[in-house]
Formats: C-alpha cells, sequence, structure tokens
C-alpha cells in the first residue's frame, strides 16, 4: 500500500497534461475533452480547477468551448497551425526554458564563484 499521499494537480498541472495529450494526438481536431464535472471528480479537484485548465488550454488556442457542448480541440482553418502542432511547440519551448534556466542558474554560480575569487586576491593585495 503506498504510504504517501496522493496530491491533487492543479489547473497548470491539468493543463499540461492536456495539452501533452493533444501534442500527442490523444485528441485530435474536433475531439471533445473529458465533461468537466465527471473529470474534476476522477482527479479529485473542483470543478472551477477543470475550467481554468480548459481556460488555459482555450487562451492558447489549442482547444475552443461549445455552449451547451462542451469544451472540443479546435479544428484549425487551411493553412493554420494544428492544435496537435501548437501543443508540441508549446512543449518544445518549456523544454528549452528548463534548459536556459538550468544554464541562467549555472552561469549564477559561476559569476558568485569568480566574485568570491576576486574578493580573496583583492584582500590579499590590500593586506
Amino acid at each position: 500500500m503506498d504510504s504517501q499521499t496522493k496530491r491533487t494537480p492543479n489547473a497548470r498541472e491539468i493543463a499540461a497534461k492536456l495539452r501533452d495529450e493533444i501534442a500527442a494526438g490523444t485528441f485530435g481536431p474536433n475531439d471533445r475533452l473529458p465533461g468537466g464535472r465527471a473529470y474534476a471528480k476522477k482527479l479529485g479537484v473542483s470543478l472551477m480547477t477543470v475550467q481554468s485548465a480548459y481556460a488555459q488550454l482555450r487562451d492558447e488556442g489549442l482547444v475552443e468551448g461549445r455552449t451547451g457542448s462542451g469544451t472540443y480541440v479546435r479544428d484549425p482553418a487551411a493553412g493554420e497551425q494544428s492544435p496537435r502542432e501548437a501543443a508540441q511547440n508549446l512543449a518544445d519551448l518549456r523544454v528549452e526554458v528548463a534548459r536556459v534556466s538550468a544554464d541562467l542558474s549555472d552561469l549564477v554560480e559561476r559569476v558568485k564563484r569568480l566574485e568570491e575569487t576576486v574578493g580573496s586576491l583583492a584582500g590579499e593585495s590590500g593586506a
């Protein structure tokens, strides 16, 4: 039995999971996303959390709400990027941002070490 308590996902995490599923082709153009209430119950979150996740995907242009029917993966117009391509591009961008963040963290540490070395040398020459 798992001794750790299962943590419920937040809206950002739910949106990321759905975005990845769109990128993988699990949900294609005109596919309906899970109904908000049932999905919220399945995930153990509030309906508002799921609605917020869907709103994020709508803001990104990946899905559209259809009044009284649900939330669907957008079917792109001719010449427009597909939701799958857009979701994959967003996933690629997340990977690149993580790489750049790691590089920046490394750079900050290198600058700190350099400042410490320069400070030590300046202290030695001033003594």
